[in-house]
């Protein structure tokens, strides 16, 4: 399939199409939602753009797809949705160039909705888009992002203007960007959507055999990008401590980033190696969750994990860092337990609580699947910006 600039599709993993769970009667006609993100990786806040394009009810929506940066593996839902892919091209951070190709694509496009996503599209987007067509942007932030430098928090002010909603995939994302000067009209908060994983392929055995772990291994699954914000150190320290009061218990950590050698190099440095794998990315890394015991999180900043929900979606108890996404997630000593933010000890004691004891960690993962299974599921989230969408195409609504 090709995108309006000649951009084709790559083919990669694919996701079950979502729909929704229930819907209202449509409103008559259709309305052309265009979405905007950096790209297609395989990531969070790319995720979750793909389950709503792909879920969209049609043919109420008309949904497109543009890339500001790349494509990645999500072309491939998007594909078998049928949903075409525009491919940008931005080569630098301010690329003048793809900025002129972005405002000619959208004019050419002239959706009903522009929908952006993450801060580079979030900024493109906005300034490529006529301000007298305001009234029509949606912008997604996906996380806490206390990473921003004072000129991106100043980009974002002074945007406001031609922004119509903000959606934040959490209470503390909402929090963090009302500040700079949405009204409370214009916020929205739409957690992200995640569905109860297929079982995995290989049963449990041979997913240990596959990592050289004995039989009667006890697995603690940590799933994310190797990146500082992840705060993997902790874990390291955590998993010292643990291994001493049970040799049987092995940390797995699947994903990759910038942080792998320094991480694989700490490990050793910590003598923590006999009892810690690093698997690298996987593509089936949301039904790993059912071979866990245990899933740790320990990041100082998120907007709403993917990874937690997919191991509550598993029925799979957590430890985490108490920061307020997780928070919202995770009810402390009702799906799991919640610790400050670099307690390693906090992570083996609590670990090592739910590993003595069988009958709360099933009873804690079953209490984890249920609450994600009617709040959090995907269809719930695709119906939420349905609600969003209908609202702001009402005339006689102001935006």
């Amino acid at each position: 399939m090709i995108g309006p600039l000649g951009v084709g599709l790559r083919s990669s993993g694919v996701l079950p199409v979502p729909t929704m769970e229930s819907s209202p009667l449509a409103v008559p006609g259709t309305t052309r939602i265009e979405l905007l993100i950096p790209t297609l990786v395989q990531s969070g806040a790319e995720k979750q753009l793909a389950l709503l394009a792909a879920g969209l009810p049609r043919p109420e929506f008309a949904v497109s797809v543009t890339c500001l940066t790349s494509g990645g593996p999500y072309e491939t839902l998007l594909q078998d949705a049928g949903i075409p892919v525009t491919i940008i091209g931005k080569r630098w951070k301010f690329d003048p160039a793809a900025f002129f190709r972005l405002r000619t694509h959208l004019a050419r496009q002239s959706p009903d909705i522009l929908h952006t996503w993450l801060f580079a599209a979030n900024s493109y987007g906005r300034l490529a888009w006529p301000a007298r067509s305001s009234s029509r942007i949606v912008v997604s932030e996906r996380c806490v992002d206390s990473w921003k430098s004072g000129w991106q928090l100043w980009v974002d002010r002074q945007l406001v203007a031609r922004t119509a909603r903000l959606i934040g995939n959490s209470r503390a994302v909402v929090d963090f960007y009302r500040p700079l000067g949405y009204r409370e009209d214009q916020l929205r908060m739409i957690p992200n959507g995640v569905d109860t994983p297929a079982f995995p392929k290989e049963p449990r055995a041979a997913f240990l055999k596959t990592l050289g772990l004995p039989e009667n291994a006890r697995i603690v699954l940590c799933v994310g990008r190797l990146a500082p914000q992840k705060r993997i150190p902790d874990l390291l320290w955590a998993m010292q401590l643990l291994r001493q009061a049970d040799p049987r218990v092995y940390l797995v950590i699947v994903g990759d980033g910038p942080q792998r050698g320094y991480l694989e190099e700490y490990a050793r440095q910590v003598e923590v190696t006999t009892h810690v794998q690093f698997v690298g990315h996987r593509s089936d890394a949301a039904t790993l969750w059912r071979h866990a015991d245990v899933a740790w999180l320990g990041s100082d900043f998120e907007g709403m994990s993917n990874s937690l929900m997919e191991a509550m979606a598993c029925g799979c108890p957590i430890v985490a860092t108490a920061i307020p996404p997780n928070q919202e997630l995770v009810q402390h000593g009702a799906h799991g337990y919640l610790v400050n933010v670099g307690d390693s000890a906090g992570f083996a004691q609590y670990t090592r609580r739910l590993l003595q004891d069988e009958t709360l960690r099933q009873t804690l993962g079953e209490q984890a699947r249920k609450y994600v299974e009617t709040e959090l599921s995907v269809g719930k989230m695709i119906e939420r910006h349905v609600t969003l969408y209908r609202e702001m195409r009402q005339p006689s609504r102001p935006v």
